[in-house]
C-alpha cells in the first residue's frame, strides 16, 4: 500500500510538473557486463554500486532511466525527478524492478522529496573513497520521504562566513528479510565555516539513523509504531509499554549514530580536503575525540590537481572497526558498554543492510557473502588501508581503487579470532565516442587476493548513451 501511494503521488505531481517551461528531459541508456574465474564478481565490481552488480560471477545488467537536473540557475521554485528501470541477469538469477523512483522540490532553500533514490551522504569523496562509515553507495535505494535543507545554504551573514543544511528522512525497507515491514527513520544537521574568499573551510555534522517498527519472527511479533513510538525514536529514548523489555530499558529500536568533521583547503594548484567519521551504538555520544570507541572511525584525505590532468586526485583513507568499546558488552554482572558489534542487532537481525548488503562502509562485510545464508554481519572487526587515484589522458578517463584489509570477524570470535587479509583492486577506464553514436565505453578489470575474499580476477564491460529526450518549451 506505502508502495503504492508513493507511485500515485509521484505520477500526479510529474503530470503537473511537465507543464513547466523551459525545462529538458533526457534519457540514458545503459549495459553492463562481467565475468569472473570464480563464483562471484570481484570486491570493487559489485560493492559501492547501490546493490545493481549481482553477487554471481557472470552477468549482465540494462539499465532505461529518464530524468529531469536541478536547474542551473537560483529559481524560487525548482524541481528535479529521476525513473530508472533495471534489469540484471546472471547465471544464476535474474531480477527486474524499479531501481529509482523518486520527484524532488525546492522551495527557496527548503527540500521535500518522495521516492526511491541514488543518495551521497557524508564527507567522504564522491569518486574514490571506500564509502562512507554509516551510508555508503552499497545498498539498493529504499522508498523514503524526506524534509529538510538538502545542500548548504548561507545564514545571514557576510560573505557566507557559515551555511547549514540539514534534514530527515522516514521510509521504509522493502526487501522483507527476517523482519517484515521495518521502518527508517535519519535526521542529520551539518555547520560549515569559511566563506566565499577564504582559503580554508571547516565542517562537522551529525547522524542520526534507527530501524524500528516491523514485524519480528518468534516471540517478539510486531513491534510498536504508533505515534508516541515515533517521537521515542525521533529523541532515541526507551521505547512503550509494549515495547520489549530490553528495548524499554535501552532505546526502542536499532540505533547508530555517526560524527563526522572536515575541513578543505584551497590553493593556487591543489585543493586538499581531510575528512573523519566515527560511529556510535553506545549513549550518550560524546563530542568528537570524547567518545568511547574514538579508536573507530574512517580517516581520509583528497589532493586535487588543477594543473596536471594525467593525475587529477589522488585519495589515501584508513578504517578501523576493531575497538567496539571493548570486547565485552557484559560479565559478572558488571555492564562495560562493549562489543557494539556495528550493523548487527539483537531484534533486527537482519541487521544495517538492505536486499543483502550494508547500508554503511561495506569493509564490514555484507551478509550476501555469507555461505551459510545467515542473515546477520559476521564481519564487522576490520582494519582497512585504502588508496585512490583518477585522471584523464588523451581523452581517456581512468580510475583505480586499492584496498588491503585485515578481517577479524566480530567480537562472538575473541580471543580466539582468525585473521583474514585481502587485497582488492579496480582499474577502470572511459572514453566518450562522438563519431560512434555518441555512446560512452568503459572497460574494467577487478582482482581480489587474500583469505577473506579469495584470489579472483574480473572483466566488465560498460557501453551507455545519454542525451535530451525532449524539451519542454
Amino acid at each position: 500500500m506505502r508502495t503504492i501511494t508513493i507511485l500515485l503521488f509521484f505520477g500526479a505531481f510529474l503530470l503537473s510538473a511537465l507543464k513547466a517551461e523551459g525545462d529538458t528531459i533526457r534519457y540514458q541508456l545503459l549495459w553492463n557486463s562481467m565475468t569472473a574465474t570464480t563464483g562471484n564478481s570481484p570486491f570493487w565490481f559489485q560493492n559501492n554500486r547501490y546493490g545493481t552488480v549481482p553477487f554471481d560471477a557472470t552477468n549482465t545488467n540494462l539499465f532505461a532511466t529518464i530524468r529531469k537536473d536541478k536547474s542551473a540557475n537560483d529559481k524560487l521554485f525548482d524541481y528535479n525527478f529521476v525513473a530508472s528501470g533495471y534489469v540484471g541477469i546472471s547465471n544464476k538469477q535474474s531480477a527486474l524492478y524499479l531501481h529509482e523512483l523518486y520527484l524532488n522540490a525546492r522551495l527557496w532553500v527548503f527540500n521535500a522529496s518522495v521516492g526511491m533514490r541514488e543518495e551521497f551522504q557524508g564527507t567522504q569523496d564522491e569518486t574514490l573513497s571506500s564509502g562512507g562509515l554509516l551510508f555508503s553507495q552499497n545498498a539498493r535505494p529504499m522508498p523514503k520521504v524526506f524534509i529538510g535543507i538538502e545542500d548548504f545554504t548561507p545564514l545571514f551573514f557576510k560573505n557566507k562566513m557559515l551555511e547549514v543544511k540539514g534534514g530527515m528522512y522516514n521510509g521504509w525497507f522493502t526487501d522483507q528479510v527476517y523482519t517484515q515491514n521495518l521502518l527508517f527513520h535519519h535526521k542529520f544537521a551539518y555547520l560549515r565555516v569559511g566563506g566565499i574568499h577564504s582559503p580554508i573551510h571547516l565542517q562537522y555534522g551529525l547522524e542520526h539513523a534507527a530501524q524500528w517498527g516491523g514485524i519480528v519472527p518468534g516471540e517478539y511479533g510486531q513491534q510498536p509504531i504508533g505515534f508516541t513510538d515515533f517521537i521515542n525514536v525521533f529523541r532515541a529514548r526507551g521505547g512503550s509499554s509494549a515495547a520489549t523489555l530490553f528495548e524499554q530499558i535501552n532505546v526502542g529500536g536499532n540505533h547508530i549514530m555517526s560524527q563526522s568533521a572536515k575541513v578543505e583547503l584551497k590553493l593556487s594548484k591543489y585543493d586538499i580536503k581531510a575528512y573523519w567519521q566515527n560511529i556510535s551504538e553506545d549513549q550518550p555520544v560524546d563530542f568528537l575525540w570524547n567518545s568511547v570507541n574514538v579508536a573507530d572511525g574512517l580517516w581520509g584525505i583528497t589532493v586535487q590537481n588543477k594543473a596536471f590532468p594525467f593525475i587529477q586526485k589522488v585519495l589515501y583513507e584508513y578504517l578501523n572497526t576493531t575497538d567496539q568499546s571493548g570486547p565485552f558488552h557484559d560479565m559478572d554482572g558488571v555492564v562495560y558498554g562493549g562489543n557494539d558489534s556495528y550493523f548487527n542487532n539483537y531484534l533486527y537481525q537482519n541487521g544495517w543492510t538492505h536486499y543483502g548488503r550494508t547500508i554503511g562502509t561495506p569493509f564490514i562485510t555484507s551478509p550476501i557473502y555469507n555461505k551459510n545464508k545467515e542473515i546477520g554481519i559476521l564481519n564487522n572487526r576490520v582494519q582497512v588501508h585504502h588508496i585512490g587515484v583518477e585522471g584523464y589522458y588523451h581523452e581517456y578517463n581512468y580510475r583505480i581503487l586499492s584496498s588491503f584489509t585485515k578481517n577479524y570477524g566480530t567480537y562472538s570470535d575473541y580471543p580466539n579470532e582468525t585473521l583474514r587479509t585481502s587485497t582488492n583492486m579496480l582499474l577502470e577506464v572511459n572514453k566518450h565516442f562522438e563519431k560512434i553514436w555518441n555512446v560512452d565505453i568503459g572497460i574494467q578489470v577487478g582482482l581480489d587476493a587474500g583469505s577473506m575474499y579469495g584470489n579472483n580476477t574480473g572483466f566488465a564491460l560498460k557501453i551507455s548513451k545519454k542525451g535530451i529526450l525532449f524539451h519542454i518549451k
